[in-house]
């Protein structure tokens, strides 16, 4: 089977496995693990910021991040298909009380006038406090779609003009770092604080961190335990993480490649393809991810209408080039109904 429904199903390299299973241990919840230190470290330098904390899954990163700017019974504010307000469960209602409102924009983007329009630090003892702006760079249920800097630069001015924060669903940061060449660290400048995750693009098996302020670390870092995210010998997750730092990044670039060549295959403006994932709308997603099951491609779905096929780092350029002919096939020939 080819699998094109994320880049979170990639298997550690046999590299990753090594330096793994070498990595120096200690208790993390004392704070005494080298390697995730190391690796807290490193990604704050990389985005220019004080302190990182790792965590186990990418939500828990998330949720933890916006907390650390938004309290109970406030509201942050992001585009209407971003991952903490569709594909976290609810966790940032549920678990830290805070609201959220949205606006909406086809490519996943954001339109400041709009933004201006919709910001409420203080409108009195009715209404719901904006506390920040959460934007997803590069934005999963957009297509992968990357924010350019002068508009999250933007976002930042207006957010400094209202005094609310901003944080970065980093989680593909790394993808929109290599398709523009922008600085990881410039990306760090507009955030108070970030989300990154390693098992994704990065092809690690576990891990994600927040990154901010060393204040905003020392309350993340309890707050993850009160969560059940205290983890003891992490420094052979965290191991895997900076072999992918070190190895994995550049070549994100052949995974875009190889969605640009799925993307021509299913008949969709290449141009509208920034990264590693391919979205497009079908009449009956469904029947189409059957289809191409039985010919040995595995693609998802957002809803009924919306096809994804996401590369990675355990698709390379034969099965890329094979999964583009069957699905090309299987569109062309019309095997699917609608």
């Amino acid at each position: 089977m080819i699998d094109l429904r994320s880049d979170t199903v990639t298997r550690p390299t046999s590299a990753m496995r090594a330096a793994m299973a070498a990595a120096e241990v200690g208790d993390d919840v004392y704070g005494e693990d080298p390697t995730v230190r190391l690796l807290e470290e490193r990604v704050a330098d990389l985005l220019g910021h004080e302190d990182a904390l790792f965590t186990p899954t990418g939500s828990l990163a998330n949720v933890l991040a916006v907390g650390l700017l938004v309290e109970p019974g406030q509201e942050v504010l992001c585009e209407a298909r971003a991952h903490i307000a569709r594909a976290e469960l609810g966790a940032h209602g549920a678990i830290t009380g805070l609201t959220m409102r949205t606006w909406i924009d086809a490519g996943g983007g954001v339109d400041t006038d709009v933004l201006d329009g919709l910001v409420a630090p203080d409108l009195g003892p009715f209404f719901v406090r904006t506390a920040a702006i959460s934007l997803e760079n590069t934005h999963n249920f957009a297509g992968g779609t990357v924010l350019g800097l002068d508009a999250l630069k933007a976002v930042r001015a207006l957010a400094d003009r209202h005094g609310v924060g901003v944080h970065i669903d980093g989680a593909r940061l790394w993808n929109a770092h290599v398709a523009t060449g922008t600085p990881l660290r410039e990306y760090g400048a507009v955030a108070d604080v970030l989300a990154v995750c390693l098992s994704k693009g990065l092809g690690a098996p576990v891990g994600s961190l927040v990154v901010g302020s060393r204040e905003h670390m020392a309350t993340a870092r309890v707050r993850r335990k009160r969560l059940g995210g205290g983890l003891r010998q992490a420094g052979i997750l965290a191991a895997g993480g900076l072999h992918a730092l070190e190895h994995h990044v550049e070549r994100l670039a052949e995974d875009h490649d190889h969605a640009q060549l799925l993307a021509s295959a299913c008949g969709v403006d290449p141009a509208r393809v920034h990264t590693n994932i391919v979205a497009f709308e079908h009449p009956d997603a469904p029947a189409l991810v059957a289809a191409a099951r039985e010919a040995g491609v595995l693609i998802g779905t957002v809803g009924a209408r919306t096809v994804r096929l996401v590369t990675h780092l355990d698709i390379d350029a034969d099965a890329a080039r094979r999964a583009a002919d069957v699905l090309h096939g299987l569109l062309q020939a019309g095997r699917v109904d609608g």
